[in-house]
Order: C-alpha cells, then sequence, then structure tokens
C-alpha cells in the first residue's frame, strides 16, 4: 500500500501535525506515563493518550496525576476527556492545555455501563445536539486541536453515524476516531470496517479507524477498505508496547519488524516492574502483575514463569524471579 501522508490538524490558534498514523489508544488502568515510555521507545513520533480522563473530576483537582507530568514527556501525547457537561469538559480541556497536552480528545464511545449512565462517553451518541454543543465550546475554548473519538452509534438500529460524525465536524472536531461497532456491540462481534469507511467518505477532516487491529495485515487491510488517514490499536497493545511502533514501520517502510524474543519480553517485564515499585512501592507490583502476565507469553518458559509470578507476595521476589529467568535465557 502506499506510504500515508502527515495528518494537519489546525487548532484554535496552535497547529498540530502527526507525523505517525498509528495512534495509541488510551486504555484505562493501561496507558499511564511508564506505559507510554515503552510505547515510546518503539514510536517515537505516534501520538499517545494518557488514560481517560473524567473531565468533572480534573476540574475539581482530582485525577491531575494524570496530566500533570505531560510536558515532561517527549512526543506527542494527547488527553481524552469524557463528561456530559459542558463547564466541566471545557475547565479539564483548559487544565489538560496547561499541562502540556498535545491535543484534546473527547470520548464518545467508550460502552462501560458506569460511565454511559451518567451520560458521558457512548451516552452522547444518542444526544447529538449536545455533543455537538460540547464540541464547540470546548474547540473554541482552547487553542490546540480538538479531535473526538466515536463508535457507529448507540445501536444498529437507531443510528446514522455518517450524520453524527458530520455534526461533530461543523461543530469543530478536527479529527474524528471511529470505532466500528455500537455500544450496544460492546467488544463483541466484529469491527464494521465498511461504515468507518463511509463516514471518512463524508467528512473533509481526517478519520482513523479503529477496532480489531492486531498487527500490520490486520491495519493494511483496515486501511485498504476504509481509506482512512490513520488507525488506533488498542487492547492488542496491552503486554505488546511495541505494537504500534511495529505496525508504523511495516506499513511505512514495508520492511518486516523483528519482534521482541524471549529475553527481550523478560527484561521489559523486569525494568517495569522496578519503575513501577520506584514510583508506587509495593502496590507498584499489583499494577505489574497484569503486564507481566501479557508480556511473558510465546516462549517456551513463558507459562511457569508467569504462574510464579502471579503469586510473588513481594517485589523482591518477582524481581528475583524475572533475573534468574534472564540467566536461563542467556
Amino acid at each position: 500500500m502506499k506510504k500515508l501522508s502527515p495528518i494537519f490538524l489546525s487548532g484554535n490558534g496552535i497547529s498540530r501535525s502527526l507525523e505517525c498514523p498509528v495512534i495509541q489508544s488510551p486504555l484505562a488502568g493501561v496507558s499511564d506515563q511508564i506505559f507510554r515510555k515503552f510505547v515510546r521507545r518503539w514510536a517515537p513520533k505516534a501520538l499517545l493518550f494518557t488514560e481517560m480522563v473524567n473531565a468533572k473530576s480534573l476540574e475539581l483537582g482530582h485525577g491531575e496525576e494524570k496530566v500533570i507530568e505531560l510536558s515532561q514527556e517527549s512526543g506527542p501525547i494527547g488527553v481524552q476527556l469524557f463528561d456530559h457537561r459542558p463547564d466541566s469538559m471545557i475547565e479539564a480541556a483548559i487544565k489538560a492545555e496547561s499541562s502540556g497536552a498535545f491535543l484534546i480528545d473527547i470520548n464518545m464511545g467508550c460502552p462501560v455501563k458506569k460511565i454511559a449512565k451518567k451520560g458521558g462517553g457512548s451516552a452522547l451518541l444518542k444526544e447529538p445536539e449536545l455533543a455537538q454543543l460540547i464540541v464547540k465550546k470546548v474547540s473554541k475554548a482552547i487553542s490546540i486541536p480538538l479531535t473526538v473519538k466515536i463508535r457507529l452509534g448507540w445501536c444498529e438500529n437507531t443510528s446514522d453515524p455518517v450524520v453524527f460524525a458530520l455534526g461533530l465536524q461543523e461543530a469543530g472536531a478536527q479529527l474524528i476516531t471511529v470505532h466500528g461497532r455500537t455500544r450496544r456491540q460492546g467488544f463483541s462481534g466484529y469491527a464494521n470496517w465498511e461504515a468507518i469507511s463511509k463516514i471518512k467518505q463524508s467528512l473533509d477532516i481526517p478519520v482513523i479507524a479503529n477496532g480489531d487491529i492486531k498487527n500490520s495485515r490486520d491495519a493494511i487491510k483496515c486501511l485498504e477498505v476504509t481509506n482512512a488517514d490513520g488507525v488506533m490499536i488498542g487492547r492488542a497493545s496491552m503486554g505488546a508496547p511495541w505494537l504500534v511502533g511495529q505496525i508504523d514501520e511495516e506499513i511505512q517502510s514495508q520492511k518486516a519488524f523483528i519482534s521482541p524474543d524471549a529475553k527481550m519480553k523478560v527484561s521489559l517485564c523486569l525494568e517495569h516492574l522496578k519503575l513501577l515499585v520506584a514510583k508506587k512501592g509495593d502496590h507498584g507490583l499489583l499494577i505489574a502483575r497484569k503486564h507481566m502476565n501479557w508480556t511473558c507469553r510465546g516462549f517456551e518458559s513463558a507459562s511457569t514463569l508467569r504462574h510464579k509470578l502471579v503469586r510473588a507476595r513481594t517485589p523482591k521476589e518477582a524481581i528475583k524471579l524475572l533475573e534468574d529467568e534472564l540467566i536461563k535465557l542467556n
């Protein structure tokens, strides 16, 4: 396939350019600063995101840890906000911009019940006028570009995603990311890339395709079907922080990416664990367990190692297990 062009976004005073067409999705409980550090190792120019931020909480001063360190990171970092109250979204967006956000993204696609039932995330798919009002007000309140992430609607029978997306474009969205499922589907079934294609054909602003992209083959096929300007990688990157860089390299340079071997995966787990423990103390081990469980796969002793790691009672014990495994792999 042809090489993708950089994506240009003109904000309300500050323009941005996305040089990498592969974007790392915000992932709750995953895409913290340490995880982003590893993604950045393989994808230095990719747009990454903080974990999704509750706008009202950020307005009140809670959840600031998710955005306060943005200016210290290399490469573009976006902040994705969710809420249904325009004033809260405005205040949170202003705070995120002042913290160093590369752009602001509004989540209108999260299917999680506790978010949707309060009017945020995918609930806005049922409120197109409110969704447009939020985009219009927030885009005018900040200088950096405003983007939106949506789904194909609340459910298949009552949704017109093209009309919804056109309304967001008219309200001031600079880019729209489309997950190819409805809210009712959650993450079940298959992403409808053809529906994303129809949205892309109807809009003047860039469109990013999301859903069921697990590797470079998926990304290339998705881009061929949708003609999108780029792709967003979500859950497939859990345990594989190299995936965004891998897909970008294989799409853009059409060269085979050398995937991490067993030794590199174990080394990555060890580094991740030590960084989490340094930042969070013993609680860092609890956070690290899921990452180690995801990453320690695809090599002969992986299952045994995972079994031991999830039972490690202290960071010291887990570190010793990983260090011993590296000795065996040398």
